[in-house]
Order: structure tokens, then C-alpha cells, then sequence
């Protein structure tokens, strides 16, 4: 039953920001705008996002090793890569983070709990980051644009990081969280539970390194929010980059959430919606959007010619096996 009203939950979604899309775009016009994009825009957007990735890679070695988990930058880099294929076939960012899981879990066996807590212990350090370069973009476009509706949601993101922080590494949360014990054993999610928050509070000796992470995860965000940017002027959208680090963080955060299948239809709703506040037309809107879309599927290539090649030097290797070489 939960999964099929999760189900019935994102086809009534997707239908809804489809709607609103149709409703607000003229698809003449939307792929005149496409036609005339700026190829340079477009190419420093993907250049942006593919430039990143091991520096991401990067923040990922630092937590395994607090952890005493040693890997190596390339293979990090690579499981990066391939975790934007998956996230291009499973819904949004959670299921790039699921393979992730799946493919460390099975390089250190017998850790799966670790592996997890540091994967999404990475996502959390990231939404925390896109809050602090959305909390500056608001007050370098406070008074300039009409988008106090977005602040709100800003502001609860805000107010739930803060929850979550408290509840991971606050000793005085403890008797709280005793207290959701039996509810959490009847549910039989206490144990993964415990195994996950265990595996996250661990880094409440590494307090220091976690400072560090903070500032090095908002800096990289703040070079990935000039990727929409890009797109933006690939489609002749002249708004200042401070726009961006307000509309960048709230996407970023948006796209976390497991709405539609690779955030189909939201994305390009939230484009139309966010820049249509800062008196952007629709139709520039969406194309701003599907623009960046492309430049996922970009980001997403590297990880499927990686996967095909190990596909095929797999294959190869059973072969040879089979034929008793």
C-alpha cells in the first residue's frame, strides 16, 4: 500500500508540473529560444559540473578516513560518475547516493552502516552548505527582486538542518530520542536506525574536520551554482549571478527530494516559477531549465562509458574463464 500510494504521489505530482509547464510556456517560442542558445554558455555549464566532481570525490576520502577507511582518489572519482548515471534512472540524488552505498558497501564488507552514514552524512554537509550560499544570496538580492515566497521554504530548510544537527550530535538529545525507541522497534527500524546514527555521531570527535568539510563543500557549491547561471545566459537570461545563489541552493535542495524520476517536469516547473518572480519570461524559463537538464545527462555520461567499458572487460574476463584459457 505505501508503495503504491508513493507511486500515485509522483504521477499526480509530474502531472501537475507538466500542467503548470503547458500552461505557462508557448513551445513554439520555448524552441526558438533553444535554437539560439549560446553553445560557449552551455559548454561552461557542463564544464562547471564535470570540473567539480573530484573535488567532491575529495570530501568523500576525507570522512572515509576519519572513519579509517582508505580509498583512493580515482576509484572515489569514478564512483562519483557512476552515481550520476544511476541518479538518471532512479529517482533524483537519493539514488546516486544509493549506488554510492551499494558499491562501497562491497569494497568493505561487513560496513555497510558506515558506509551509509558517511554517504549521507556527505549529502547532509551539502544541503547545510547550499543554506549557508542560499542565507548569502538573500541578502545580496534583498531589496532587488520580488521572491519572498522562496525565502520561506528557505527558511524552513533552515529551520530542519538545525533540527538534524542537534539530533545527531547533541549529547542532550539522547533521552529524546530514547524515547521514540519503542515506536522505532515496532516499526523494526530501530536497529538500522541506531546503526546509522551511530555511524554519523562517530564524527562528533572530528569536529574540526567537519568545519573544514563545511567551508570546502560551501566553496565548491558556490562554483556549481554559476552552472545554472550559465545555462541562464546560454538562453540570453541577463540576471546577475547574486540571483543564482538564492534560486541555486533551493534547487539543489528541491532536487534531494525524490519527486519524479530524475526530477522530470519539477525541474523545468522550478526554472518557470523562480525566474518568472525576477520578471523572466516562461519560455526562457524552460529553456533555462532544459538546458541545464542536458547538462545532467552530461554530467551522467562519463559514469555510463565507464560502467560500459568495465561491462565489457567483465564479459571478456567470464570468457576467458569459460573457455579454461
Amino acid at each position: 500500500m505505501r508503495r503504491t500510494t508513493r507511486v500515485v504521489a509522483t504521477i499526480a505530482l509530474t502531472a501537475a508540473a507538466v500542467a503548470y509547464l503547458i500552461w505557462k510556456i508557448d513551445l513554439g517560442q520555448t524552441i526558438d529560444v533553444l535554437v539560439d542558445a549560446d553553445p560557449w554558455w552551455f559548454a561552461l555549464s557542463i564544464a562547471i559540473m564535470v570540473g567539480t566532481v573530484p573535488f567532491m570525490a575529495l570530501r568523500w576520502k576525507w570522512l572515509l578516513a576519519a572513519q579509517r577507511v582508505q580509498e583512493s582518489l580515482p576509484w572515489l572519482t569514478r564512483a562519483y560518475f557512476v552515481s550520476y548515471t544511476a541518479g538518471q534512472i532512479l529517482p533524483t540524488s537519493i539514488g546516486g547516493d544509493a549506488a554510492r552505498i551499494v558499491e562501497s558497501s562491497r569494497r568493505h564488507p561487513g560496513r555497510t552502516a558506515d558506509m551509509t552514514a558517511i554517504v549521507l552524512l556527505e549529502r547532509g554537509l551539502g544541503g547545510v552548505a547550499t543554506l549557508i550560499l542560499g542565507a548569502a544570496g538573500f541578502l545580496l538580492a534583498l531589496g532587488r527582486y520580488d521572491i519572498g515566497a522562496y525565502l520561506w521554504l528557505e527558511g524552513a530548510f533552515v529551520a530542519g538542518a538545525f533540527v538534524l544537527i542537534f539530533l545527531f550530535f547533541a549529547r542532550s538529545a539522547r533521552p529524546l530520542l530514547r524515547r521514540v525507541r519503542p515506536l522505532l522497534v515496532r516499526l523494526r527500524l530501530e536497529r538500522p536506525l541506531r546503526a546509522f546514527y551511530e555511524g554519523v555521531h562517530h564524527y562528533r570527535g572530528h569536529m574540526r574536520l567537519l568545519l573544514w568539510l563545511l567551508v570546502f563543500t560551501t566553496a565548491v557549491q558556490a562554483v556549481r551554482v554559476l552552472s545554472i547561471w550559465a545555462a541562464a545566459k546560454a538562453v540570453g537570461i541577463g540576471l546577475e549571478p547574486r540571483l543564482y545563489f538564492v534560486m541555486g541552493p533551493l534547487f539543489f535542495l528541491v532536487l534531494l527530494v525524490p519527486f519524479t524520476l530524475n526530477g522530470f517536469a519539477v525541474r523545468e516547473a522550478f526554472f518557470v516559477s523562480f525566474l518568472g518572480s525576477a520578471g523572466v519570461p516562461a519560455d526562457s524559463a524552460f529553456a533555462a531549465g532544459f538546458l541545464y537538464f542536458l547538462v545532467t545527462v552530461a554530467l551522467a555520461l562519463p559514469g555510463g562509458v565507464i560502467l560500459l567499458r568495465e561491462g565489457v572487460r567483465g564479459g571478456a574476463g567470464r570468457r576467458v574463464e569459460e573457455s579454461g584459457v
